[in-house]
């Protein structure tokens, strides 16, 4: 037996005993058209021992280089030849950077597996790629979470399966089996980080640093992974033992039992009740929050994060998110003109101004069709409800928020712009809706928002 058939067994013997499938499963694969993702779709679908899935074959075209088209009608040809049904989607705006790339993929992959009833969205995301995730968010100051690098499983229902895997044993079975991938120039464009680190510094790394970086990345992230899990594991039983009053917004702990643990252990223990609040401790905060664990007088306050307070009673320790800090208010655009006016979203002052003109200045100017805006035009606060509709799918605001790393203090804080049908139009500084873009000057409707900070 070959190596490269070795591969298609050891692949069938992981899943396996990963438990990922089982007979009958419908399976979207996401192929670009690459070395990687031909090969993960080949093995599905052609490898001895594996349960009879019901493979479906997902492309997205970016468009952000020419010849995207000519791939996406490659990919679909495969799918034909390997006997697959095609699922095909385009992004219909311009998409500038990896990240965006990145969320408008998923963002049709998931549209297409919640309405096609699938169990997996399956990436071809390799032993190399872990490498290279680890280094980049080494480089940039990652936590003991980041060193853990991709996960194997992600929610909602994604699918790693070749991370154990090189890229040279993929390259090495595809070469055996005759596959022939799609050539992307844009993986040697330095302007893409990801592509730096894979093409410059890694085998710099490989060559004259480190012999064997790669497996020594590998074996990092395996080792913080373990350390998370062990975390994970006892942090729970930890906080049972502290927590004398819980809530949703509430939680009050035994002071004296907390101080019993390490400064360490105590910031872990903070870290995670912030996170289930929605609020992310950083280095400086998670600091602060000790200090003042341990060395705040009673009936003291430290806020950590703009809405969450803490507060020491006795020997009680009281984490608190605070949702409500002065009265909103809301600004109602009734008709097309020109208007100003004040109002307060999170105790924040805004100014806002509209306008059918040209010449608007303010810190965020956005432009909406006149002909196709539905009025009244509102600006107010968010809600937990609020959506986004982009060209590729709708995102749930808050999941916006999340990805633009906008803290909980500042979300309530920031203003939501929405037509007369409730649809958000705007958020200023973090989203733009694909809806109501105007088709010229003429046909310009233009809004100005600022704050006192900004001014």
């Amino acid at each position: 037996m070959t190596r490269e058939h070795a591969l298609a067994q050891e692949f069938a013997q992981h899943v396996e005993e990963r438990g990922f499938f089982a007979e009958g499963d419908r399976v979207l694969v996401a192929v670009s058209g690459g070395l990687d993702s031909l090969v993960l779709l080949h093995l599905l679908r052609f490898s001895p021992g594996l349960p009879s899935l019901d493979l479906r074959v997902g492309h997205f075209d970016h468009g952000m280089r020419e010849g995207s088209a000519g791939d996406a009608n490659w990919v679909r040809g495969v799918a034909r030849a390997w006997g697959l049904e095609y699922q095909g989607g385009r992004s219909r705006t311009t998409l500038s950077s990896e990240e965006d790339a990145r969320e408008a993929r998923f963002e049709f992959l998931q549209g297409d597996l919640r309405s096609g009833g699938g169990r997996w969205i399956v990436t071809a995301h390799h032993a190399d790629d872990q490498a290279e995730t680890v280094l980049f968010r080494l480089v940039r100051g990652t936590g003991l979470r980041g060193l853990a690098g991709i996960p194997e499983v992600r929610e909602p229902g994604i699918l790693r399966p070749l991370l154990p895997f090189s890229k040279a044993r993929l390259a090495e079975y595809a070469g055996a089996l005759g596959i022939a991938p799609r050539f992307d120039p844009s993986n040697d464009d330095p302007a893409f980080a990801r592509n730096v680190i894979r093409n410059e510094i890694l085998p710099r790394l490989e060559e004259a640093v480190a012999p064997g970086a790669t497996g020594s990345l590998l074996r990092l992230a395996r080792i913080a992974a373990q350390e998370e899990r062990a975390w994970e594991s006892i942090v729970p039983k930890l906080l049972d033992g502290l927590i004398v009053e819980s809530g949703a917004d509430r939680v009050v702990l035994d002071r004296r039992a907390l101080l019993g643990y390490s400064p360490e252990v105590i910031g872990r223990l903070l870290r995670t009740l912030s996170s289930r609040m929605g609020v992310s401790l950083d280095e400086a905060g998670t600091r602060a929050a000790v200090t003042f664990t341990s060395a705040g007088a009673s009936g003291k306050e430290h806020w950590i994060s703009g809405l969450l307070r803490v507060q020491r009673a006795f020997d009680h320790l009281v984490i608190e998110l605070v949702s409500e800090r002065g009265v909103d208010g809301s600004i109602e655009i009734v008709e097309p003109g020109e208007g100003c006016g004040d109002f307060v979203i999170g105790g924040q002052q805004w100014s806002a101004s509209w306008s059918v003109a040209d010449e608007m200045h303010g810190a965020w100017v956005e432009r909406f069709s006149l002909s196709e805006l539905e009025f009244p035009v509102r600006m107010r606060a968010w809600t937990a409800g609020d959506r986004v509709n982009y060209s590729y799918g709708s995102k749930k605001l808050k999941k916006v928020f999340g990805e633009a790393r906008v803290p909980l203090d500042k979300r309530v804080r920031t203003p939501v712009v929405v037509d007369g049908a409730g649809h958000v139009l705007w958020v200023p500084g973090v989203a733009r809706s694909c809806l109501e873009a105007p088709a010229s000057e003429e046909d310009a409707f233009i809004i100005s928002l600022s704050t006192s900070e900004a001014r």
